[in-house]
């Protein structure tokens, strides 16, 4: 049985009569990456806020390693948090501000200089050290702040979209280089973020949160093809969620074809006709937009297809299509509560 770093339990912050994070449960395993993922005002950051220290618990408990933590400071929890803006001080060098936290530990100059020195070679800095934050380009001061919160050897580190300045391509490379700094550390990372894909690429565990509370809590691959219920599915994407006789479900968008001029009577499969009102090109993916009845804008199916399927049938607005999937890659949803 892997050992549990964190746990919280019935964890509920309030901010006057309004509740932010509603009396939460969570276990997180020992050096495994948690991503929180969520829509902004969802309660991830509050969450992880309350984790680190920095947000006072209204009810409920917070365990690290099994030991209760709830009301201990953030220097006592054996853990660290990385910044959205990183917080690095402008008047220090590279060298400094990793140093800085065990400057105020007390921890002599020729041993806080050589540690420091460590954890900018781990994040591949060396040729740095002497410059300030103002010289350095984004995804090289979010490698400084990386170190700097290493710096007091944390048994967790605690991750505040630390992602979301970065431009896109360098935002890839560096989601992969945070997944390689923790798989050599061997230490937990919980990790706030909105972006699906950044969650799903990132996290041994992903923790979906909506107004609050958690809505599903799995791998990757569970939250992906099982989402749990209509919300999960549509905030992930790639997923259409359609009404059936059976209930409301999820289809992959992989799974579903497009037929420009009707459908093919094909066994076992289900199906929607109308005509194109619009397309949207997503990547990967199309986003195509179905109506019955396009003079009243009435029964309007807004469905995502891969774009492999869509360019072996080519349609544009105007056009009569058939959307059909089988019925075997229906997931039926749970009602997402309110």
């Amino acid at each position: 049985m892997p050992t549990k770093d964190v746990e919280l339990i019935g964890l509920t912050k309030r901010f006057g009569d309004s509740v932010a994070v509603k009396a939460i449960d969570l276990q997180i395993y020992e050096a495994s990456y948690c991503c929180l993922l969520g829509p902004s005002g969802c309660g991830k950051s509050t969450t992880l806020r309350m984790i680190a220290g920095h947000e006072e618990v209204s009810e409920g408990d917070i365990l690290v390693k099994g030991r209760q933590v709830t009301w201990q400071q953030p220097s006592k929890r054996g853990t660290a948090m990385m910044f959205q803006n990183y917080g690095l001080f402008p008047h220090l060098n590279v060298e400094e501000n990793v140093a800085f936290s065990l400057r105020m530990q007390g921890v002599g100059k020729a041993e806080r200089s050589r540690r420091a020195r460590e954890l900018i070679e781990l994040v591949e800095m060396q040729a740095y050290l002497h410059r300030r934050p103002h010289e350095l380009s984004g995804g090289q001061q979010q490698r400084v702040a990386l170190a700097r919160a290493l710096s007091t050897e944390p048994s967790i580190l605690l991750l505040d979209e630390p992602l979301s300045a970065l431009d896109p391509f360098l935002r890839i490379r560096m989601r992969e280089e945070l997944k390689r700094f923790q798989r050599e550390l061997g230490i937990t990372f919980i990790h706030v973020t909105h972006s699906q894909d950044e969650a799903l690429a990132l996290g041994d565990q992903v923790v979906v949160m909506q107004d609050g509370e958690i809505r599903q809590s799995g791998t990757a691959r569970e939250v992906y093809d099982t989402p749990s219920n209509e919300f999960v599915a549509r905030f992930i994407g790639g997923h259409n969620v359609l009404k059936t006789e059976t209930g409301t479900v999820s289809v992959r968008a992989d799974h579903m074809d497009l037929h420009v001029g009707g459908l093919p009577g094909e066994a076992g499969a289900r199906a929607r006709l109308g005509q194109v009102v619009a397309l949207e090109y997503q990547g990967s993916r199309i986003r195509v937009t179905v109506a019955e009845n396009p003079a009243q804008d009435e029964a309007r199916h807004v469905v995502e297809l891969s774009d492999r399927s869509f360019y072996a049938a080519p349609a544009k607005p105007g056009d009569a299509v058939g959307i059909s999937w089988s019925a075997a890659d229906e997931h039926l949803l749970a009602p997402t509560h309110a």
